[in-house]
């Protein structure tokens, strides 16, 4: 299952979250050659990936910030641009630009320092926007919890488009996450999913003062849980294919 949009377009300009966006690609376009070399590769990552043994000795203080830019390849990245996009507009649109650029950033840093606990031990680098947008997530969970989130579901051959309430979109989200980290072994590389974990529990924290801030639970009835402005509809166009019979 994959989120593919929202039925609620920001209601301004989200110049922050098409920044990011651009920030990310350019950063990726920059060292993509490094990575048909395996070498430069990973001594690339461990110069400005987060590597949490180096971090909890002390060193490399920066690789918090530079990680967050990183990507290990293209669907890495395609899939970190697309939730960032999808989400994104939305609570920039609600918080404010300059806000919205320090929660992302705030939200990266929990991500990192719970990527850090989990093993402090660990050699292994960790890149990736996953935990800052994995705070957007969290953000979005509490400020729309009813928002209309398109999600394409694959079955084998089966491709299906359905709209699904974001509570239940990113509660299975988190939930996986939180699954796949207790179930992973600390020194195996692969996904950070503690930092999307950590990342997702800052980004609801860090929301908490300004859903207060907006009434609270008379936030949710003002605003039925949907951004406070008009719904996106979305129609797929229909098919030239012409529908065969039954053969016998």
């Amino acid at each position: 299952m994959f989120p593919i949009r929202d039925h609620n377009p920001s209601g301004r300009t989200p110049y922050v979250t098409y920044a990011l966006l651009a920030i990310n690609v350019i950063v990726f376009i920059s060292y993509y050659p490094l990575l048909s070399s395996n070498a430069q590769a990973a001594a690339f990552f461990n110069d400005y990936g987060l590597v949490p043994s180096a971090f909890s000795e002390g060193r490399a203080a920066s690789s918090v910030f530079t990680s967050m830019f990183l990507h290990g390849g293209i669907m890495h990245l395609a899939g970190n641009m697309l939730y960032l996009w999808i989400f994104g507009d939305n609570l920039e649109d609600e918080m404010g630009h300059a806000k919205f650029l320090g929660f992302y950033m705030a939200s990266g840093v929990g991500a990192a320092l719970a990527q850090v606990l989990s093993n402090p031990d660990s050699g292994i680098p960790m890149v990736g926007a996953s935990g800052a947008i994995a705070g957007v997530l969290g953000g979005y969970l509490l400020l729309f919890p009813k928002a209309r989130v398109d999600v394409l579901f694959i079955i084998i051959i089966i491709f299906r488009i359905v709209p699904i309430p974001a509570w239940i979109v990113l509660s299975v989200w988190f939930g996986l996450q939180v699954f796949s980290g207790a179930s992973t072994p600390a020194d195996v590389g692969g996904v950070a999913y503690w930092a999307h974990a950590g990342g997702f529990i800052a980004g609801l924290a860090l929301v908490v003062p300004l859903w207060l801030k907006r009434g609270g639970p008379q936030f949710w009835e003002r605003t039925h849980g949907h951004p406070d402005h008009p719904e996106a509809h979305y129609r797929l166009s229909q098919s030239r294919i012409p529908r065969a019979g039954r053969r016998r």
